[in-house]
C-alpha cells in the first residue's frame, strides 16, 4: 500500500480572545436565519451560487468520497415542472399520508402544499447523495452517505445565510420525481431541495423559540 501523502495544517493560531468573539458573532448571526417560503424574483448572479455550492463542498465526509452531487435550476419551465410534481406529492403527504399527529405538529408553522417559491426563487438547487461510484464499469463504495451529505446540506444553508440570502429545506417526500425530471444516473437519489433567492419584501416567518443550552447539550 502506498504511503499517503500529507501537508501542514497552516490553520492559524488565533488568540483565545478572539476566538471568544468570533464565536459569538457566529452565533449571533446564524440565530439570525430563518427558513423563508416567500421570495422575491430578483435575479441572484451564477458565482454566488457557485462559491455557495463549493463552500457546502468543503464539509468532511467518508473517506473523503464526497458523495453528493448539486443539481442547480434556473430554468422556469423547468422549475414550474418540478412545482406541479411536487405539490402532487404534498397534496398526497397532506391529504392521506400524514398522521393526524404530524398535521397537528405543524400548524403553527402554517405550511400548506402549494409551493410557490419553486417557482419564485430564481435558483432551485436539488442535493442528491450517491449511493456509489461508478469509474468506468467498475463500481465503487461510498460511506456514511447520509451523514456526509447531511453535513454538506447544513454547509450550503450556513453559506446561504452569510451571503445574506435565504433558503429553506423542502422535502417533497418521496422525491423519485427529481431523478426523473432532471434525469440522473441510477446511483443518486434526492436528498433535499433547497431554494435560493432574496426574501420577498412582505415576508414573513413564524414565531418559534430554540430550546436552549441546557436542553441541547450535556457536558460531562
Amino acid at each position: 500500500m502506498a504511503k499517503p501523502e500529507f501537508i501542514t495544517y497552516l490553520g492559524s493560531q488565533i488568540p483565545i480572545e478572539e476566538i471568544g468573539l468570533r464565536a459569538k458573532e457566529f452565533r449571533r448571526q446564524m440565530e439570525s436565519r430563518r427558513s423563508v417560503r416567500n421570495y422575491s424574483s430578483e435575479a441572484i448572479p451564477k458565482e454566488v451560487i457557485d462559491d455557495i455550492i463549493m463552500t457546502a463542498s468543503s464539509a468532511p465526509s467518508g473517506a473523503n468520497k464526497q458523495p453528493w452531487t448539486f443539481c442547480v435550476i434556473s430554468n422556469a419551465e423547468l422549475k414550474s415542472k418540478i412545482r406541479a410534481a411536487a405539490e402532487k406529492e404534498e397534496h398526497d403527504n397532506y391529504h392521506h399520508r400524514m398522521s393526524d399527529a404530524w398535521l397537528k405538529d405543524l400548524e403553527h408553522l402554517g405550511t400548506d402544499e402549494y409551493k410557490e417559491f419553486l417557482d419564485t426563487a430564481p435558483w432551485v438547487v436539488v442535493l442528491f447523495r450517491k449511493t456509489f461510484e461508478m469509474e468506468g464499469n467498475e463500481k465503487r463504495n461510498v460511506y456514511y452517505v447520509n451523514e456526509s451529505v447531511g453535513i454538506a446540506a447544513g454547509f450550503f444553508i450556513a453559506a446561504v445565510h452569510q451571503a445574506g440570502l435565504v433558503t429553506l429545506t423542502h422535502t417533497p417526500s418521496p422525491m423519485g420525481f427529481l431523478t426523473k425530471i432532471l434525469d440522473r444516473p441510477k446511483n443518486e437519489r434526492p436528498f433535499l431541495l433547497l431554494p435560493v433567492g432574496y426574501p420577498a419584501s412582505d415576508a414573513e416567518v413564524p414565531v418559534i423559540e430554540k430550546k436552549g443550552l441546557d436542553e441541547v447539550a450535556v457536558y460531562y
